[in-house]
C-alpha cells in the first residue's frame, strides 16, 4: 500500500475538468460573446447538451456542487419557466443542422423534480433540438427522492444511464454528512431502474469523508459491488468551505488525513479492479465492456464537465444557472446565483457572466493535460505533429520535470508517462503544465 507522498506533490490541484480552470475565467467573456460563438457554430455540429438543476430538499453537507436547499416546489417552477426559454434561445441562435449526442440533467438533484416536469423538459428539449435516434441519456440521481412515479418518468424521457450518488454506506458516517440513505434504499432504486430498461448504471462513492477508515471504506466498496453497476466513481472528498460554506457544518478534526486518505484511494482501487473493474483515469471504473473502458483501451478517453466520458461531441452546451457551455472558441458560464440567472436572461437572453476564449498555447496545454488526466501521459511525436513550435516550452518543462522526479514521471520510447508510483499525483504533475496555476487567488481541493 503507498505509504509516501512526495512533498512537491502534496498540495491542493484542480480536477482539470477543464483548462484553463473556471477560477481564470472573466467576465470579458459576456452574452454578446456567447450568442456569437453559438451563432459561429459550424452546420451539422454534434451537440451534449447539460441540464443544470441547483435544487435538492435537503442539504448534504459534503456536497461541492452549485446547489440551494428548498422544501417548496414554486421556486424550481419559476426556474424551469426560464430553463426552457434559455433553451429555445440558445437554439434559435444554431443553424437547426446540429445534431444531439448526449444528454445530461445534473444538479443539485434533478430528481427533485415532478415526474410530469422531467417529461415536459425533456420534450421541450426535444423540441428545439435534433437529437440522434441512439444518444445518451444520463441523469443524476439521489435515490431517498425517487418514487415509483420518478422511474417511470425517467424510462419515458429515453433514459439510457443513471448515476447514483452513494457516497458512503456506513450510518455513521451518513451523520457527519447530513446524508442518512440505508443500501436498502438505494438498492430498490437500482432494481426499479433495471425494471423499467436502464442498463447502465453508475455509482459514486467518496473516501476521505470524516470517520472513515480502510474498514468503512472497504465494506462500502463490496455492497456497491454486489449492485453490479457497470461504472464506478471513486472520488477524493473535496473540502472547500471557502466555496461551499455548508461544509463548515463537517468538524475537520474527524477528517482523514493525507496520507490515510492516499490508503483509502488505493484499498477502494484494487479492491474494485479485483471484482473485475477496469480503472479508467484518476478516479473511474468500469466493467472491460463498458464504452467507457473500451475508449480508455483505445486511446479516446476524454474529459469534461462531467468527468470522464468518450464523448466526441462539438460542442457541449450547458443550460441552467452556474452551467458552463464549452464551444470551440472557449467557455461561457453562466450566473451561479439562480436569482441572478433569471433576472439576466429576463434582460439580455443569456445569463453569462464569464468564460475564457482559448489560445493557441492554450489549447496545446489543454491536450497535454487532459491526456495526462486520461492516458497518464502523452507522446512527443503526437505533441509535435499537433501544435508544431508550440510543442517547444511544453517539451522542456517535461523534460525538466522528468529528470527531477524521475520516480513518477519519466521519457522512454518517444513518451512522456506518469509511472504506476506516480498515478496518484496526476493532479498535481498536471500542474506543471498549468500556466496559470499557482496565479490569482484560486484556492483547490487536496489533490490526493
Amino acid at each position: 500500500m503507498q505509504t509516501e507522498i512526495p512533498k512537491r506533490f502534496a498540495g491542493m490541484a484542480p480536477r482539470y475538468t477543464s483548462y484553463p480552470t473556471a477560477p481564470h475565467f472573466h467576465s470579458r467573456i459576456d452574452e454578446a460573446v456567447h450568442a456569437r460563438w453559438l451563432s459561429e457554430l459550424a452546420p451539422n455540429s454534434s451537440l451534449s447538451l447539460y441540464v443544470h438543476i441547483p435544487y435538492c430538499d435537503r442539504l448534504c453537507w459534503f456536497c461541492g456542487c452549485a446547489t440551494k436547499q428548498t422544501n417548496r416546489y414554486d421556486p424550481v417552477r419559476k426556474y424551469l419557466e426560464v430553463l426552457k426559454r434559455e433553451i429555445a434561445f440558445t437554439a434559435s441562435k444554431l443553424d437547426g443542422t446540429a445534431r444531439v449526442t448526449r444528454l445530461h440533467f445534473g444538479g443539485g438533484s434533478p430528481t427533485m423534480l415532478t415526474p410530469e416536469d422531467l417529461i415536459d423538459l425533456s420534450r421541450h428539449l426535444r423540441a428545439h433540438f435534433n437529437f440522434e435516434s441512439h444518444a445518451e441519456i444520463c441523469v443524476e440521481i439521489d435515490p431517498t427522492d425517487m418514487t415509483p412515479e420518478k422511474c417511470d418518468a425517467m424510462a419515458e424521457t429515453g433514459l439510457t444511464r443513471a448515476s447514483l450518488g452513494v457516497q458512503d454506506f456506513d450510518p455513521e458516517i451518513q451523520k457527519t454528512i447530513n446524508r442518512i440513505q440505508t443500501f436498502e434504499e438505494t438498492a430498490q432504486v437500482v432494481s426499479a431502474l433495471r425494471d423499467r430498461g436502464v442498463n447502465s448504471l453508475n455509482l459514486d462513492l467518496l473516501y476521505g469523508l470524516p470517520l472513515q477508515t480502510l474498514e468503512t471504506v472497504q465494506k462500502s466498496v463490496e455492497l456497491a459491488v454486489s449492485l453490479e453497476p457497470d461504472r464506478l466513481a471513486l472520488f477524493g472528498y473535496a473540502h472547500v468551505p471557502w466555496i461551499r460554506k455548508h461544509q463548515t457544518m463537517i468538524d475537520e478534526n474527524l477528517l482523514p488525513g493525507q496520507k490515510q486518505r492516499l490508503d483509502q484511494a488505493s484499498l477502494a482501487s484494487r479492491r474494485l479492479q479485483e471484482a473485475g473493474y477496469q480503472a479508467i483515469g484518476i478516479d473511474h471504473f468500469a466493467r472491460p465492456d463498458d464504452a467507457l473502458a473500451v475508449a480508455a483501451r483505445e486511446g479516446e478517453l476524454k474529459r469534461n464537465f462531467q468527468g470522464y466520458t468518450n464523448d466526441e461531441a462539438t460542442a457541449l452546451l450547458g443550460f441552467g444557472a452556474s452551467s458552463i457551455s464549452q464551444l470551440p472558441q472557449g467557455y461561457a458560464q453562466n450566473s451561479p446565483a439562480t436569482a441572478d440567472y433569471m433576472r439576466r436572461f429576463d434582460e439580455t437572453g443569456l445569463a453569462t457572466v464569464r468564460g475564457f476564449e482559448l489560445s493557441a498555447d492554450d489549447r496545446a496545454r489543454s491536450w497535454v493535460i487532459e491526456r495526462l488526466m486520461c492516458d497518464f501521459g502523452f507522446e512527443e511525436a503526437a505533441l509535435k505533429a499537433r501544435f508544431g513550435a508550440l510543442s517547444l516550452p511544453i517539451f522542456r518543462q517535461a523534460a525538466e520535470l522528468a529528470a527531477s522526479e524521475g520516480a513518477i514521471f519519466r521519457f522512454e520510447d518517444g513518451r512522456y508517462q506518469i509511472t504506476s508510483e506516480g498515478r496518484p499525483f496526476t493532479r498535481m504533475i498536471a500542474t506543471q503544465f498549468d500556466s496559470y496555476f499557482g496565479k490569482g487567488p484560486a484556492r483547490h481541493s487536496i489533490a490526493v
